[in-house]
């Protein structure tokens, strides 16, 4: 469940940063040929990789070796399968022909909801043919039909979280709130609203997944009874303790659900409560209270958001180190789709880096941590770390999962009892795990926030915007140099560089061609009144471009402009009468006009 969980973050991603502007050059027919006839060499290759697994497994190779070629396979299938979703993104033009559809264009929920029903049947394909393999391994007899819809029942609750977030975002875009200049869309605003309704959704979210999987409460007996009682003596609060019938109930495992006690679950399936004795189910139990314990479940609500902090940061970065290299930049500026896709396939690479890196290190290594912590905490309550061992010992032997086999976001059994040995020596121990993690999240906020400052607020970010925009502005005045609009806007970036004297140059350049452009008139005015640089600035040339500027367009820009070039020449009262034309006309910015007539009003006039 846990990598299902960064499969479908990264198809997602893969999906979200797809470009769907343009329209493409390959048919609607041949985008659905391509993906009927790759789901056909999918189904093909998933068949002969679990029939491999099943003859090796007449043949007598060990259980331990076979159930990690198991899981293996179905890990390289799942990434064949993002690879395959990818092709068909970026290669045939996937989310132009889903934004055809009628009301999808409106509804992300939608796009998202059809490009996840593509990706979840290659899934479904590799579950049908695991079964067989599976039946062998394990040694547990189950339909196809139940395993896959067992696969289905536990994995599709991952999407939940994004399906409401999407389809609240998307209802309240079509709202003021999110409109281009609404808060929903500035990066604080999307980051905020998604670490409330996160947050909320987390409390609640329980209640609806222990229905869809089915979770009713334990049937009465003297077991139950006990556990019931040992989790109120223990004073641990939560909704209900449920049997939870995963994969028919056959798989051993036990999880907890719930931030808040009201909509807290504890889930055990049939097969653990079966094999296990009351004392080691205690233990089971005594684990996932260690889970709520130490706010686990909140942490990685933490992450969830940590990730999206970082991954508005990432894109743009990787948007502008891309878009200010030439050979990217072509693709950028293609009149084709073909070229545009290719940029941001180039553009998701790092993107997926980032998040595998995060997840799968990051993360994974505060899972195993976490899980470290549970153990421990679950041999205190315990008293002694024997039942907790004879859990991870008898779930090992009878499920067949090899004791040396770690997960990235388990360590291995092995691993887990002998730290419980280490644990039966050094009572200490759990005081030191602790301090561990403490130290090593506070490291973890203090990288991110850091990284996320640099990324999203720093003047790298500002630097990268601008050179970025030079690139692309300057490649396209190579295929169009008599374009002045082009002239004008890279002008006026390098004003905003406060590159000056390139502004100037271009401005002078536009003037050659043209002497009559109001825009370039008045912002080189502008340029010449204010300049810092006395080897720039030129008072009465900018009083002389300012006043033609207003002769061709009496706006209250060249107004305010012309205003400054009066006050720095020692025109006051021009000055003061000019701006309060600009006060009579103008509807924005009235406060800076107003700050403007303070000036003029109240200031010394320049000397030099």
């Amino acid at each position: 469940m846990f990598n299902h969980i960064i499969y479908f973050i990264v198809v997602l991603l893969i999906f979200s940063v797809s470009y769907s502007g343009k329209s493409p050059e390959n048919s609607f027919s041949l985008t659905v040929g391509m993906i009927l006839l790759s789901w056909s060499g999918f189904t093909l290759y998933c068949h002969r990789v679990f029939g491999r697994i099943r003859r090796a497994s007449r043949e007598g190779e060990g259980n331990g070796r076979l159930i990690t070629r198991y899981h293996r396979a179905q890990g390289t299938l799942s990434i064949l399968a993002i690879f395959l979703f990818s092709l068909f993104t970026f290669l045939f033009n996937l989310k132009y022909w889903i934004l055809r559809i009628p009301g999808f264009k409106s509804f992300s929920v939608l796009q998202g909801l059809l490009a996840m029903a593509l990706f979840f049947a290659f899934l479904c394909t590799i579950w049908y043919f695991a079964v067989p393999a599976y039946r062998e391994i394990f040694g547990i007899r189950i339909s196809r039909r139940s395993y896959v819809l067992s696969n289905i029942r536990l994995n599709l609750p991952i999407l939940f979280p994004w399906m409401l977030l999407s389809l609240i975002y998307d209802l309240l875009s079509m709202s003021p709130w999110g409109q281009p200049t609404g808060f929903l869309n500035t990066m604080v605003g999307q980051i905020l609203f998604f670490a409330v309704f996160l947050a909320v959704l987390m409390i609640i979210l329980p209640v609806f997944i222990q229905s869809w999987w089915g979770c009713e409460p334990l049937e009465e007996s003297s077991k139950a009874r006990e556990l019931d009682a040992f989790l109120r003596e223990k004073g641990f609060k939560y909704r209900n303790l449920l049997r939870w019938p995963l994969f028919e109930g056959r798989m051993m495992t036990a999880g907890i659900m719930g931030i808040v006690p009201r909509y807290r679950y504890i889930l055990v399936t049939d097969s653990l409560f079966e094999i296990l004795t009351v004392e080691e189910l205690k233990a089971v139990l005594a684990h996932e209270m260690g889970h709520a314990r130490y706010r686990h479940l909140l942490f990685y609500v933490l992450f969830l958001i940590g990730y999206l902090v970082l991954a508005f940061g990432f894109f743009d970065f990787y948007f502008y180190f891309l878009a200010t290299r030439p050979f990217f930049i072509k693709f950028l500026s293609a009149d084709h789709s073909d070229g545009s896709n290719l940029f941001y396939f180039a553009l998701s690479l790092p993107m997926l880096l980032s998040l595998i890196i995060y997840f799968r290190y990051v993360m994974g290594f505060f899972m195993r941590n976490f899980e470290r912590q549970a153990d421990l905490y679950s041999a205190k309550v315990m008293g002694t770390p024997e039942y907790t061992i004879s859990s991870l010992e008898k779930i090992a032997l009878l499920s067949g999962k090899s004791r040396n086999v770690p997960s990235w976001h388990h360590f291995s059994i092995r691993q887990r009892v002998d730290c419980l040995l280490h644990f039966m020596r050094e009572p200490s121990l759990l005081k030191r795990q602790n301090r561990f993690v403490t130290f090593s999240f506070s490291l973890f906020v203090f990288f991110l926030l850091s990284l996320g400052y640099v990324l999203n607020f720093s003047p790298l970010k500002q630097k990268m915007t601008y050179a970025a925009l030079e690139n692309v502005l300057q490649e396209q005045l190579k295929e169009n140099p008599a374009d002045l609009s082009l002239y004008e806007n890279l002008a006026m970036l390098y004003h905003k560089m406060e590159d000056y004297r390139k502004a100037k140059e271009v401005y002078e350049k536009i003037l050659a061609v043209d002497p009559d452009r109001p825009v370039s008139l008045n912002n080189l005015a502008w340029l010449l009144a204010t300049s810092g640089d006395s080897a720039l600035r030129d008072r009465k040339r900018a009083l002389v471009l300012a006043k033609k500027a207003v002769s061709l367009e009496r706006s209250p820009v060249y107004l305010d402009t012309l205003a400054e070039a009066y006050y720095v020449n020692g025109y006051r009262e021009e000055a003061v009468q000019t701006i309060k034309e600009v006060l009579s006309k103008a509807k924005d910015n009235r406060e800076y006009y107003k700050r403007q007539l303070q000036k003029f009003l109240s200031g010394d006039l320049p000397t030099s």
